[in-house]
């Protein structure tokens, strides 16, 4: 089971940095159930060491993302990687005041 997992995490770290790197696959890749550059727009606000206070638009995205498929990114060493803090990350729903809970 803990392999698995590993290769799990190995595929969706790939996945993720292909799209974060090929702008113009952002558009057309799929991520937790919207696209990858929706994703993008909460950028600012998941970013140290002055994150922003999430968007309109990153809100929008955050009330319709699968939460528990992005639970699957928590601790996944690609987050800091790219200067994205998981905490502030696990925030968003709570800062865009939606009323939706992060299961993880």
């Amino acid at each position: 089971m803990m392999k698995m997992n590993a290769i799990v995490v190995a595929v969706a770290m790939m996945v993720a940095m292909e799209v974060l790197l090929t702008g113009a696959a952002t558009d057309a890749m799929d991520l937790c159930g919207v696209p990858s550059s929706d994703l993008m727009k909460c950028l600012p606000a998941v970013t140290p060491p002055s994150p922003s206070e999430p968007s309109k638009d990153c809100c929008s995205v955050i009330n319709i993302v699968d939460l528990k498929c992005l639970c699957g990114f928590k601790s996944s060493p690609l987050l800091p990687a790219l200067g994205i803090d998981p905490k502030l990350a696990l925030e968003l729903p709570a800062k865009c005041k939606i009323g939706k809970t992060i299961p993880c």
